[in-house]
């Protein structure tokens, strides 16, 4: 009776502990969302622990790094010439930069800070400024004016000032992303102002939706109406536009994107660019660059890239209606 009472509780506790170690390792979906950056954030995931804590030290170590709107950051630092420093997330952002500032015809550029500061659309209360002021500031704006020598970065003017904002969110997502996969998350979806990084299926076990807004015009609060929706597995998308972030000056309207190469805020008839790309930080730094190129040259330009999927809403001027163009990557992702 002993030896049968003995084997019963060791039985029971082997029991518990099994099911303490499954019950450990058993995976969940896990949903969190706030604001960074003065925009919000959604991040899904499945795992077995909840590892929002991860993220937010994630966020917070981004924003300290690359935030030109964050007085104590690193790269408010490099711009103010209090230091020559930089970290990994600033030599990421600027070896990343320099590619598509080459590929894109110096239409990307993140030396552009001091000119959207002009513009009224940075840190600074910039008004409208004469094409003499704009000039001026054209000398010390382009990626030849920064080095990086290991962890040094070089101005070859002490006016240059850098600004990660169009490629930012998209590395915030890659890098939430990867800390995901560290921590043993096959299945997730993380997006930061409409910038999207996804890798597997949804808790319905299919493949992830994303829904591209249409360009409408909204200045006070963000309007979302389906355009059409995406099937995302792998990869990421991000999209820019100049119908959210604009002002009314002198009877028209000025757009926060800006062209790096004649300083002038962006014109034209292109409303918004959605890109595909393997990483969030490519595809977030493509579409800016897509803004700034205009529809014919984007045509030129992404119509034989098979590595990116992009796709234009433009306005017809004359029927105002809307023209959408894609290339073909990025038909193959479209959800018929």
């Amino acid at each position: 009776m002993k030896k049968s009472r003995y084997f019963a509780i060791l039985l029971a506790l082997v029991i518990a502990i099994v099911m303490m170690f499954v019950s450990r390792d058993r995976k969940r979906f896990f949903s969190h969302e706030g604001v960074v950056w003065t925009t919000e954030y959604h991040i899904t995931y499945e795992a077995s622990r909840d590892l929002n804590d991860s993220i937010q030290l994630i966020l917070g170590n981004l924003d300290m790094s690359v935030s030109p709107y964050n007085r104590a950051s690193l790269i408010s630092a490099i711009n103010e010439n209090k230091t020559t420093r930089t970290d990994g997330f600033i030599q990421l952002l600027l070896n990343a930069s320099r590619i598509i500032n080459q590929e894109s015809g110096g239409a990307y550029d993140p030396t552009v800070m001091p000119l959207v500061n002009a513009w009224g659309f940075g840190y600074k209360n910039g008004k409208m400024p004469t094409r003499a002021q704009i000039d001026s500031i054209l000398t010390f704006i382009g990626m030849d004016k920064v080095m990086l020598n290991s962890d040094t970065l070089t101005k070859s003017d002490p006016r240059v000032m850098l600004d990660f904002s169009s490629i930012a969110k998209g590395m915030a997502c890659d890098e939430i992303g990867r800390m995901l996969v560290r921590n043993g998350a096959r299945n997730w979806l993380v997006e930061i102002g409409g910038e999207v990084m996804a890798s597997g299926v949804n808790k319905r076990g299919t493949p992830w939706q994303v829904s591209v807004d249409m360009p409408i015009e909204e200045q006070t609060s963000a309007t979302h109406e389906s355009a059409m929706t995406l099937t995302l597995d792998s990869g990421a998308v991000a999209t820019s536009g100049n119908y959210r972030k604009w002002r009314e000056e002198g009877g028209g309207k000025l757009s926060h994107i800006i062209d790096p190469r004649t300083g002038d805020c962006h014109t034209g008839t292109l409303l918004s660019v959605t890109v595909i790309a393997n990483d969030c930080m490519t595809a977030d730094a493509w579409a800016t660059a897509c803004m700034v190129m205009g529809e014919n040259e984007v045509k030129k330009v992404m119509q034989k890239r098979k590595d990116l999927g992009v796709m234009t809403i433009s306005a017809d001027t004359t029927s105002g209606s809307l023209i959408v163009w894609s290339n073909a990557p990025f038909a193959e992702k479209v959800n018929r």
